[in-house]
C-alpha cells in the first residue's frame, strides 16, 4: 500500500503515490502529465524544476492566472485588456503575462507582436515588450510560423510551462503583476502550473464567462478546479454583456441571462463578481489588430478597480 502523503493534491483518485513502486505504472496514472517521471522513479527526489520555478516566482508580487471552463467567452481577450489596463495604471509597476495556452497561443498577434521572436541569454529567456513596464512570453514567438500547430502530450506541455515560469528574465525588479492566460478546461496545463505556483504565494485566479447557461455549466467547474487545487478566487467577469450598437449605443442582450448570467452563479457560488465587459466590435478589431482601445472601453476601470481590491484584502 502507497504513503497517501506523498501524493500530489491534484493527483488522480486512485493515484499511487510517488513513492510506491507502482507510481507511473497503475491504471490511474495514464494520462497524469507526470506519469514518465513517476515510472522512471525521478519523482522520488526533489523535484528541481518546481525548486527553480519557486526561486524565480519569488520575485512575482501577484500571480493572477486567467480561466474559463469554456472555450470561445474571450478569455484572451480579457486578459490582454487587464494587462494594458493594469500597467496604464500604474507605470512605476512592472506587468507581465504568460501565454500558457500551448496549443493555441493567442496572446501575440492580440498585443501586437505576433513577428517577434524572443532571444535567450545567460539570464533566460527575454520576454517582448508592448510598453515599458508591459511584457509577454508566449510559444507563439518559438514557432517558424504563426500557422505551425502544436501537437504534444501532457509532459512536453508540463515542461515548456515550467521553462516559461523557470527562465523568463523579467528583468531585476522581477513582476509586480504576472497574469496567465490559460488554455479552457481542467487539463494538463491547468495542473501543470497551479502545481508549480500553489507553493509560491500570491497566487489567484480570475474566472471569465459569458451569459447564457451553457457557459455557465463549464464555469461552475472551472470554480470547483479552483477550490479542490487551493486556488483563491478574486472573482468572475461575465464578458459579452450586453452588446452595446456602435450607431444608436442601444444595449440589447444577445446572449440571454434565462438562469441570472455570471452575477447570479456568483451568488450561488460564493465568489465575487468583478463586472462585465460589453459585446463590443471595437474590441474585437482592437485583438485583430494588436493595439489597446482603453480609452473606449470605460468598462474596464471598475474591473481593475476591484480586483486591486480584492487583492488587497487577499
Amino acid at each position: 500500500m502507497s504513503d497517501t502523503n506523498d501524493r500530489p493534491d491534484d493527483a488522480p483518485e486512485h493515484c499511487p503515490g510517488t513513492q510506491s513502486d507502482s507510481a507511473g505504472k497503475a491504471s490511474a496514472c495514464a494520462g497524469c502529465p507526470n506519469q514518465s517521471v513517476c515510472a522512471s522513479g525521478a519523482a522520488r527526489g526533489p523535484d528541481i524544476g518546481a525548486e527553480m520555478v519557486k526561486a524565480k516566482m519569488s520575485s512575482v508580487k501577484h500571480k493572477i492566472f486567467v480561466l474559463s471552463g469554456k472555450g470561445g467567452v474571450g478569455k484572451s481577450t480579457v486578459t490582454s485588456l487587464l494587462g494594458r489596463a493594469l500597467a496604464a495604471r500604474f507605470p512605476e509597476k512592472n506587468v507581465g503575462i504568460v501565454d500558457i495556452d500551448i496549443c493555441g497561443p493567442s496572446m501575440p498577434r492580440m498585443m501586437g507582436v505576433l513577428n517577434e521572436q524572443v532571444h535567450q541569454s545567460g539570464s533566460g529567456w527575454c520576454p517582448v515588450y508592448i510598453e515599458e513596464n508591459l511584457a509577454l512570453m508566449s510559444i507563439g514567438f518559438l514557432l517558424s510560423s504563426p500557422d505551425d500547430s502544436v501537437i504534444w502530450r501532457g509532459p512536453k506541455k508540463n515542461n515548456m510551462i515550467r521553462q516559461f515560469l523557470s527562465e523568463t528574465d523579467w528583468g531585476e525588479e522581477g513582476l509586480d503583476f504576472m497574469l496567465l492566460d490559460a488554455p479552457p478546461g481542467t487539463s494538463d496545463e491547468h495542473l501543470s502550473s497551479t502545481g508549480y505556483l500553489k507553493s509560491t504565494g500570491n497566487t489567484t485566479a480570475i474566472i471569465v464567462t459569458t451569459p447564457p447557461e451553457l457557459a455557465l455549466l463549464d464555469v461552475r467547474k472551472e470554480i470547483d478546479f479552483c477550490r479542490k487545487v487551493g486556488l483563491n478566487i478574486l472573482g468572475v467577469i461575465e464578458n459579452m454583456s450586453p452588446f452595446v450598437c456602435p450607431k444608436c449605443h442601444k444595449a440589447s442582450d444577445i446572449f440571454p441571462k434565462n438562469t441570472g448570467g455570471g452575477e447570479k452563479m456568483c451568488e450561488e457560488m460564493e465568489v465575487p463578481y468583478l463586472g462585465r465587459l460589453p459585446l463590443d466590435p471595437m474590441v474585437g478589431k482592437a485583438c485583430d489588430e494588436g493595439v489597446g482601445i482603453l480609452d473606449k472601453l470605460p468598462a474596464i476601470n471598475p474591473i481593475v478597480d476591484n480586483i486591486i481590491q480584492h487583492l488587497e484584502s487577499a
